[in-house]
């Protein structure tokens, strides 16, 4: 009876011994699928957030591309816009004619747009000076050759007739000439007609022209004046 109960006994025990690691195995194998699955599940988590992350770049980066294009374009554009504007300045200076002034120098006028023209003179090759119309006619005293380029590119050369001012001066025309000294290099010239002042020269370090109805005039930075008709 005493061997029976203690090989009974010892099964009991090697039972309860077989159900615990039973039962250990099984926790243990449930806890590693937890695992898996919680591991799974954050590699799932993880791959969409980064495909999300990856998309948003990718929309981003072709935002950034397209803008980074349209900008581009637009740089294009204008750089074709300045270069056609660069190309039509120089094909409309490039049509010029040459005309000879009284000094025998020549005078290159150049068409710039409208009212705007611009004469070098010439002479042996070297550019002695240059006139340029800008909302006005234009003027020089070329050591007393006194030329004028007009608003409609008609330029005028002669020699003599200047009057050093300041004073009072008779002009060709008819026209009367007020000269006054308004500072170092910097005179002006009211020019009267019978019906009073009809216009006023103001040569401030540089020379000025005027075509008054035919009557040409010079007022040079020194004060000198002459006309001609």
């Amino acid at each position: 009876m005493t061997a029976r109960r203690i090989r009974r006994t010892r099964r009991t025990v090697r039972s309860a011994t077989l159900v615990a690691v039973a039962a250990a195995a099984a926790f243990s194998l449930t806890a590693c699928q937890s695992g898996s699955d919680d591991a799974a599940g954050s590699q799932k988590k993880d791959s969409a957030s980064a495909s999300h992350a990856t998309g948003g770049g990718a929309d981003s980066g072709e935002t950034s591309r397209a803008g980074s294009g349209k900008n581009q374009t637009d740089v294009r554009t204008q750089a074709q816009g300045d270069n056609a504007s660069s190309a039509t300045s120089t094909s409309a200076a490039s049509r010029a004619r040459s005309e000879t002034l009284v000094d025998g120098s020549t005078a290159k006028i150049y068409k710039l747009g409208s009212q705007h023209y611009r004469a070098k003179i010439v002479n042996d090759g070297d550019v002695l000076a240059t006139l340029e119309t800008k909302q006005s006619d234009a003027g020089l005293d070329a050591n007393g050759m006194f030329v004028t380029l007009t608003l409609d590119g008609q330029i005028h050369s002669w020699m003599g007739g200047d009057q050093q001012g300041p004073g009072t001066f008779d002009l060709e025309g008819g026209w009367t000439a007020k000269v006054t000294k308004a500072g170092e290099n910097h005179y002006r010239a009211k020019i009267i007609g019978h019906d009073g002042v009809a216009a006023t020269l103001n040569a401030n370090q540089h020379d000025v022209g005027l075509n008054a109805n035919g009557v040409y005039i010079v007022l040079s930075a020194g004060g000198v004046i002459s006309a001609h008709a």
